[in-house]
């Protein structure tokens, strides 16, 4: 029977094809915009400034995202088996230690963030302190730290700017088409139809594929999480008492909701299949048979 052991490599692989069919689109878009208005001009400006927006937020993400959940930074001496406890886990991945923040906030939860391995932030919320265990407290952690080791911070980086791109291109080719720019030979009205419907939806196609790879990679981080503490049911059981705990998480947001371990929003899970398009995170009963599966 697979297990979470052996989707990790395909979930790495599934991730890898919808990157290469991400930039694909953003050829295909640029191509079909470019023809429509005869012009490659805007296209440049379009990459330039999203690459530009992107590279402000790869370099301060983490102290936006500190500010919008009001995390505060604390020392070895606050919370000793907090740190005792990233300081094993960080050896046994051979990460280095990340700063620590807390959010004083009810409702279990804890991400992760920041550019890369050596300017790592780990958060986590008072209510996870209060709720765990110290066995489901690591599993939240080695999961946290895997996103570290996996490089997903990296990778989110890189969807959005493509998402941002896509965005862009879509947002300038309705501008410049509504205000009369373009081919006018005979002919082009169709394909011009098929180019302002194209705008219109790919956004949201674009939006897709993020929220995909974002759901692939928390399933990496469940496998690698489990690897790292080799206690599947630890990290199993936390994420039952996060996705159980009534209590709302009043500092979350759409912007931020991404980043925690699970979704933030109550009451997310028990949607329709289309509304689980747009979740930011696999179903919870998935995750933890698959965690579950590994003790097997």
């Amino acid at each position: 029977m697979p297990t979470l052991y052996t989707h990790a490599e395909s979930n790495i692989r599934k991730t890898l094809f919808l990157m290469f069919f991400f930039f694909v689109f953003i050829i295909f878009l640029g191509w079909l915009f470019s023809y429509l208005l005869n012009n490659s001009i805007f296209l440049i400006i379009a990459f330039i400034f999203a690459i530009f927006q992107s590279f402000f937020s790869y370099w301060y993400s983490d102290k936006i995202v500190l500010s919008l959940t009001k995390a505060k930074l604390i020392e070895k001496k606050d919370n000793p088996e907090l740190y005792n406890t990233c300081e094993n886990l960080c050896i046994t991945a051979g990460l280095p230690l990340p700063k620590i923040y807390i959010i004083d906030e009810s409702q279990p939860n804890a991400f992760a963030t920041g550019r890369d391995a050596k300017h790592a932030v780990v958060v986590v919320t008072r209510g996870l302190l209060e709720k765990m265990e110290r066995v489901e407290l690591e599993g939240v952690i080695a999961h946290e730290l895997s996103h570290v080791g996996n490089k997903d911070m990296l990778l989110q980086t890189v969807v959005v700017i493509l998402v941002g791109v896509v965005a862009m291109l879509s947002n300038l080719f309705l501008r410049i088409s509504f205000l009369g720019g373009g081919r006018r030979s005979r002919g082009s009205g169709g394909l011009a139809i098929l180019g302002i419907i194209a705008a219109f939806l790919a956004p949201i196609a674009a939006t897709l594929i993020q929220l995909a790879i974002s759901r692939k990679r928390e399933f990496l981080a469940d496998a690698s999480g489990a690897l790292l503490t080799r206690y599947p049911e630890g990290l199993a059981r936390a994420l039952e008492k996060i996705s159980r705990d009534p209590s709302p998480l009043r500092i979350a947001s759409n912007y931020t909701a991404h980043l925690f371990i699970a979704s933030p929003f109550r009451g997310e899970e028990k949607t329709s299949w289309f509304t689980r398009l747009f979740m930011t995170h696999p179903p919870v009963e998935e995750r933890i048979k698959a965690l579950r599966d590994m003790s097997i």
